[in-house]
């Protein structure tokens, strides 16, 4: 699992029916200092996210996992949101 921001939401005006007409999202993978750290990538929403959010995402085979239908032709899903993170010190990262 990763951590990303929502960048905002991309909008097809066909899409393969097994997403069942879930929300695709734009996102920006980020570091542990929510710092961008890679290009942003398109990612199917299981969470209802919105813009702005901090969220976590998969890739690969567990994208898919996280479908109703694990053969939905994903790349990666958002899986969860990012209330808040810590580092092992204690220390508030974002949240």
């Amino acid at each position: 699992m990763e951590e990303a921001r929502v960048l905002g939401t991309v909008v097809a005006n066909q899409a393969v029916p097994a997403l069942g007409g879930r929300k695709l999202l734009l996102i920006a993978p980020v570091d542990e200092h929510d710092r961008p750290c890679a290009d942003p990538l398109v990612a199917v929403d299981v969470t209802q996210a919105g813009p702005g959010t901090r969220v976590i995402f998969v890739r690969g085979r567990e994208a898919a996992e996280a479908l109703e239908n694990p053969f939905t032709p994903v790349d990666a899903a958002v899986v969860g949101i990012v209330d808040e993170s810590r580092m092992q010190t204690g220390e508030r990262v974002h949240g």
